[in-house]
């Protein structure tokens, strides 16, 4: 029998609770439930007002990926929709993840959480901007480590202030809140940035994604903020081997970071974490701290 929770006053239908969504740790998808149903308080603000897209994996991290920024097939009425621009289609629409029982239907699907960096009621009109920091082999989260320093040092020189966080996978994000900028303008300066640090460190860093340029540098990617693009939240699990998250990280953690174990944070470390330094990310939720583009 497939359980009803009542979620908030929704009824919600949580299924397959005991199936192992990964593998090597045996970690089910209750858990999954559960770390989300936790941690809501702190994700929730990161997610707010953002069209959300998806990255299914209802079979674990080996399974079939299903990516989809429309509302999934069955959505409830009751879960909030956005319209979005989208080139390819006029009227589309994405959810929006808008309290805990929207949050635990969705996390019933089983996905990781993808926004771009504006806001729902302002398309294309950042509120922050990113770095995505990929090493290639053998390069790992350390070299990463070494290129976001210089960025962060980089960006203060402009009198933009910088929070790092794992990407769950192998790199580091790096965002920086904002006064609402167009998309455009944030894309250029990113872009700007990453050359500058390929120029400056070019031992360490490419800012093109040819696979040929990657092996033992760190790609920065400056591509995700176009208004078409999403990033990992924060505190989304990653359909990886392991449960991992994408987790904020302290500067002091970036600069003592010497293995890529240091680095590596699952689904059971982050309620200890936050309950040591609290939201490491949650400047990006202050409208004070936002910078402007030099």
């Amino acid at each position: 029998m497939t359980p009803i929770t009542l979620v908030e006053g929704r009824r919600i239908t949580l299924s397959n609770l005991d199936k192992v969504i990964y593998p090597e740790t045996g970690f089910t998808k209750g858990e999954l439930l559960h770390y989300y149903a936790t941690i809501k308080d702190t994700l929730l603000p990161h997610i707010h007002n953002r069209p959300v897209s998806f990255l299914r994996y209802p079979d674990g991290p080996d399974g079939q990926l299903f990516f989809t920024k429309n509302p999934p097939p069955g959505t409830p009425d009751w879960v909030k929709t956005t319209p979005v621009p989208r080139s390819d289609e006029p009227s589309a629409e994405q959810v929006v993840i808008a309290d805990m029982a929207s949050l635990m239907w969705a996390a019933n699907l089983v996905v990781e959480f993808h926004t771009p960096q504006w806001p729902a009621d302002s398309p294309a009109v950042a509120d922050r901007l990113i770095f995505d920091l990929d090493p290639g082999p053998p390069a790992t989260v350390v070299e990463c480590c070494a290129a976001a320093l210089w960025l962060r040092d980089r960006l203060a020189a402009d009198g933009l202030h910088a929070y790092a966080k794992t990407s769950g996978s192998k790199g580091l994000h790096l965002s920086v809140p904002l006064h609402p900028t167009p998309s455009a303008h944030v894309s250029s300066y990113a872009k700007t940035l990453a050359q500058e640090a390929e120029r400056t460190l070019p031992d360490l860093v490419v800012h093109r994604m040819a696979k040929a340029l990657r092996p033992g540098k760190v790609f920065v990617d400056h591509s995700q903020n176009a208004a078409a693009k999403t990033t990992a939240a924060p505190y989304t699990l990653r359909a990886r081997a392991r449960p991992t998250v994408s987790t904020p990280v302290s500067w002091a953690e970036v600069e003592a970071c010497r293995t890529p174990p240091d680095l590596l944070f699952l689904a059971d470390d982050i309620p200890p974490r936050l309950a040591r330094h609290g939201d490491l990310f949650a400047p990006l939720t202050d409208p004070d701290r936002a910078g402007r583009l030099p």
